[in-house]
């Protein structure tokens, strides 16, 4: 079947990551056709933190970065998208953590990154909800919440260069798409921001899934000011194996609390586990004691993407010109789309990005450059 073109790129995934990456090429005049096939991903699935991480310098820089878009951006932002800058308090359970607050403000000052070193009574002052005895905080205030679907929709509405279609992707191959009704589409190029779900068309990427448990509360007004965050939750984020459960809830603008978080590895098995979903509460309660008084009325899991070095992929696939990859963003998909597709783009177009591309380029991979170990 002769292919048909049908845009300049086509973009496979019209989740946070894909429509991000819409926008950017909508925004620099490009003719955008998204393909997404409705199964949902971590979009869906995740809180919405726009957070500044700080794991590695490559996290930091893509982070910030971003956060600075997202800044650009929020005046337009429809009130869907539920957008407000609540800021971050990263807890110290005790004087350590307290040590590594103090190292993780300094590592972010270096970078423009302002931070408040709180004690344990101002600390109090500002979340009484807080269980007593924590030794203090960091404040960022820069940090934001919003809700990524109705966010991923209005980027995908903000342009008339942008088609959206329903259509279940069978195969890739650099810059032509087989559907599968048999349809076969070519463009310029191909970008593949799918998430997870990128696997089934390039098995070679080295992804894995990191599945994720949240739980949300009826509506509590006020009771939380801030995202709060345990200092222990990179440590989390970034394990390369087993379980783990870490402290993390935000208030939602609508008065109700989102309960996180939790990181398996190697299942795609969506089901809500209790063995999981009870230490996660447990260690919620542990933070704010108040919690066990309130209602809980829906828990859910979603997976991540998760690359072995912790970063996502950003640019041409090295053996199949025409084809591009913005995935595996595991758990910053939301924080770092904006991002993620103005480096993007700028590769593309043969522009120079704000950031060195290096740490995230493909190539970094033997997986994908086909070199042997």
């Amino acid at each position: 079947m002769t292919p048909v073109a049908e845009a300049e790129v086509i973009v496979v995934g019209a989740g946070i990551i894909g429509a991000a990456c819409a926008h950017e090429l909508a925004r620099r005049g490009l003719r955008v056709q998204v393909l997404d096939d409705g199964r949902g991903g971590a979009t869906g699935a995740g809180m919405g933190h726009l957070v500044v991480m700080d794991d590695n310098p490559a996290e930091l820089a893509l982070s910030h970065y971003s956060l600075g878009l997202w800044r650009q951006l929020r005046e337009r932002l429809p009130d869907a998208c539920a957008y407000r800058n609540c800021g971050t308090l990263w807890l110290a359970a005790d004087h350590h953590e307290r040590d590594l607050a103090r190292a993780k403000q300094q590592a972010l000052a270096d970078h423009g990154i302002s931070g408040e070193l709180l004690d344990s009574t101002r600390l109090a002052s500002l979340e009484p909800m807080l269980r007593k005895g924590l030794a203090g905080a960091l404040k960022i205030s820069g940090d934001a919440i919003l809700y990524a679907p109705a966010t991923a929709h209005w980027l995908l509405g903000n342009a008339s260069l942008i088609r959206r279609q329903a259509a279940r992707v069978r195969s890739v191959a650099g810059d032509q798409v087989e559907l599968a009704d048999g349809r076969v589409l070519r463009a310029q190029r191909v970008l593949l921001a799918n998430g997870f779900a990128a696997r089934e068309l390039l098995p070679a990427l080295p992804l894995r899934p990191k599945k994720g448990h949240l739980l949300i509360s009826d509506r509590y007004p006020h009771q939380v000011g801030h995202q709060l965050v345990e200092l222990g939750y990179a440590a989390s984020a970034h394990a390369s194996h087993g379980t783990s459960v870490a402290f993390n809830v935000q208030p939602r603008p609508t008065g109700q609390l989102l309960i996180g978080s939790s990181r398996q590895f190697d299942t795609l098995d969506p089901a809500i586990e209790p063995s999981v979903l009870a230490p996660m509460l447990r260690r919620a309660v542990d933070y704010l004691p108040a919690l066990a008084e309130l209602n809980g009325i829906r828990a859910w899991t979603g997976f991540r993407a998760a690359t072995p070095d912790g970063l996502p992929i950003l640019g041409e696939h090295p053996r199949q010109p025409g084809l591009w990859l913005a995935v595996g963003h595991e758990g910053l998909g939301v924080t770092t789309a904006p991002g993620s597709a103005r480096l993007l783009v700028d590769l593309m177009l043969g522009e120079c990005p704000a950031l060195d591309p290096r740490p995230y380029l493909p190539g970094r991979f033997a997986a994908l450059t086909g070199d042997l170990p």
